[in-house]
């Protein structure tokens, strides 16, 4: 018998950025809109709760739909899904740019959260097959989380100077020309992965998922108003909660579940999974307050205000991509603890943020509070991904980016109605909590071989 060694196929130099530009026109979306919701919230109508669901429209069903879009790349193959998602969310951001009130507007991001929900857990399974090595396939996910990095220092100014020069529709727009670019480069550039035939969508686990995310959000933005021990208010946390069992439950029971409950018995696999929901909470809770509070607080126009969100998004494009190689060199542990730690003391410090306060005193908390988000946040998807079997590549990813999205989505509800309800330095004070217990989390649930030698 003669044996050949295969070699591993280098993948095309343009797989990666044709991978990486719809991730990063997912996360501009997401941070350009913030230095838009006032001029938006003029010309539509509405105060702070439509903004708020404006922002967690998208968010919501980016999150709820996440573990099922995985599978779907499991299932027919992460190029083509990725496509699908690239296609829908051109078509929703067009929708969203036309939008003719702020009802169809939140409906419009509703689609638009969806087509990311199929495009980003597609897009790490692609990069996870591009690279076969570990230590370059840790430095592809830095890189990876290094233009989600560029995209979230970029997408403040960008909205800001689209806003104030054209309009907040523009915002929207421009996800069309990066949405079809990144359309034809995948088609040619990138190798299909995926397409493992698992049976069957856990609809029921599905639907109980959006309803309890719904619910929650519902609950955390009308608290603002109605008061945290309102009837309604109360009896949505417990619906939420609920619903939560419900869909453990269901998972439990279910021969084709869209979240195996056994992959969080890895404590790597459940531990980064919480720290990925967690940092987000906090970071983008504190974008959103902070946005507004720039424009509303302080009356910076929006370009201006872009600039002053400039140090943060900087600092997260430059530790994202640091984050890669320190993490293939120390593991995941060790970064995650330094960012998070970082990302605490950044989030303490802006609780001194008020109408007099130096803009000099907030430049290195806020930077901080960038680094630790951008650092932690690579280190935490190289141990949820690193942790699952090949063969749920996108089930793993999906995983790790609900659990950011749901914490955007809880972080931009609970922070931004604390921050009108009980003051700015609460808010400030809660997200840097978030941080600090994910912190614990890392030192206590993250193995000390969690990444370089998980390879």
């Amino acid at each position: 018998m003669v044996h050949v060694n295969v070699r591993p196929q280098t993948p095309s130099r343009l797989a990666l950025p044709a991978i990486c530009l719809g991730y990063f026109m997912v996360i501009l979306d997401a941070t350009a809109v913030n230095l838009s919701l006032p001029a938006l919230g003029r010309d539509l109508g509405g105060g702070v709760g439509a903004l708020q669901w404006v922002v967690d429209g998208y968010t919501l069903t980016f999150a709820a739909l996440l573990l099922t879009a995985g599978s779907l790349g499991d299932r027919y193959g992460a190029r083509r899904v990725f496509g699908g998602g690239l296609g829908l969310f051109v078509v929703a951001s067009a929708a969203c740019g036309l939008a003719p009130g702020a009802a169809t507007l939140v409906a419009a991001r509703l689609v638009q959260g969806a087509a990311a929900a199929v495009l980003v857990p597609c897009s790490l399974a692609l990069v996870r097959a591009a690279y076969e090595d570990p230590g370059a396939r840790a430095r592809a996910v830095g890189v990876w989380g290094g233009v989600a990095g560029v995209a979230a220092a970029s997408g403040p100014v960008i909205g800001g100077v689209l806003t104030q020069a054209v309009s907040w529709r523009l915002v929207f727009f421009v996800n069309v020309p990066i949405g079809l670019a990144a359309l034809l480069m995948t088609r040619r550039h990138v190798p299909p992965a995926g397409g493992h035939g698992r049976p069957g969508f856990d609809l029921p686990a599905q639907a109980t998922v959006i309803a309890a995310l719904g619910v929650l959000t519902f609950a955390l933005i009308e608290a603002r108003t109605d008061g945290w021990a309102a009837p309604s208010i109360l009896g949505g946390f417990v619906a939420a909660a609920l619903l939560i069992a419900v869909f453990v439950v269901l998972e439990r029971r279910s021969a084709g579940a869209m979240l195996p409950l056994e992959l969080f018995r890895d404590r790597a696999f459940a531990g980064g999974s919480a720290i990925g929901l967690l940092i987000n909470l906090g970071f983008y809770g504190q974008l959103f307050v902070i946005s507004l509070y720039f424009q509303n607080t302080r009356h910076m126009s929006p370009v201006t205000a872009g600039l002053a969100l400039l140090p943060e998004g900087l600092v997260v494009s430059l530790a994202s991509l640091l984050s890669g190689r320190v993490t293939d060199r120390a593991g995941t542990r060790p970064t995650m603890l330094t960012g998070l730690c970082a990302g605490a003391a950044g989030l303490f410090g802006l609780m001194v943020a008020g109408p007099h306060i130096s803009y000099a005193a907030l430049v290195v908390p806020l930077m901080a509070a960038g680094f630790g988000m951008a650092f932690t946040m690579p280190a935490a998807t190289t141990t949820v991904v690193e942790a699952a079997p090949a063969d749920r590549a996108g089930v793993a990813s999906g995983a790790i980016n609900t659990g950011r999205q749901v914490g955007s989505t809880i972080g931009v509800a609970l922070v931004g109605t604390l921050a009108v309800s009980t003051g700015l330095p609460t808010a400030m004070a809660v997200a840097a909590a978030a941080f600090l217990l994910g912190a614990v989390l890392a030192a206590v649930a993250v193995p000390r071989t969690a990444g370089r030698a998980a390879g």
